[in-house]
């Protein structure tokens, strides 16, 4: 027999046995991830859900309200999860729901649990439609771990019936963007 048709068996054989091989591995990767898992958190689904891997239930970090930043180099990601508390007030009176029109009012945002430096918070109303309006922001906040955050008054048009979003943003590196950690809504009734 050629010796060309003994080594081109073998490479034939060699190749079938790396595609076996590789389909086993990739069966059994896929037999460790379950079926997708719907998340609700606070009563409203997580848009991206979670996993199942190996029974533990594994949930993106964008989904959590937490600011993270991943540092490839060190192979570590940071999460930055402060307890906000936040207030709105109009004048020295705090309120909820409102109803369509404008309104100049301000928000206060009582912030602590900061384990880990931030470069810079922001405050920003979300309307119905997902459209974003920045309100304030501070920056210089490196080593503080609680600390009190008030707007100034500002007039904002709620123009719609439904849910608005007021949120805490934190930014924690200069080159990282702001990741809302915290929010209150006010519902405009009529």
């Amino acid at each position: 027999m050629d010796m060309r048709v003994k080594l081109g068996w073998k490479k034939i054989t060699a190749a079938a046995l790396v595609i076996t091989l590789m389909s086993g591995s990739t069966l059994l990767f896929a037999d460790s991830i379950q079926d997708k898992i719907r998340v609700l958190m606070n009563g409203r689904e997580l848009k991206d859900g979670a996993y199942l891997i190996d029974n533990k239930i594994y949930v993106p970090l964008r989904d959590m309200n937490a600011a993270s930043d991943w540092d490839k180099s060190a192979g570590k990601v940071q999460v930055v999860k402060p307890n906000v508390h936040i207030f709105l007030f109009k004048g020295d009176t705090a309120f909820g729901n409102v109803n369509r029109g404008k309104l100049k009012f301000n928000v206060f945002s009582q912030v602590d649990s900061v384990h880990d430096d931030v470069e810079s918070v922001k405050v920003a109303i979300e309307d119905p439609s997902g459209s974003i309006k920045d309100i304030q922001s501070q920056s210089n906040l490196q080593g503080k771990d609680n600390f009190w955050f008030r707007t100034y008054d500002f007039t904002y048009d709620f123009d719609t019936v439904g849910k608005y979003s007021v949120g805490f943003y934190v930014k924690l590196t200069g080159s990282s963007g702001y990741e809302k950690v915290a929010e209150k809504i006010i519902t405009v009734l009529k």
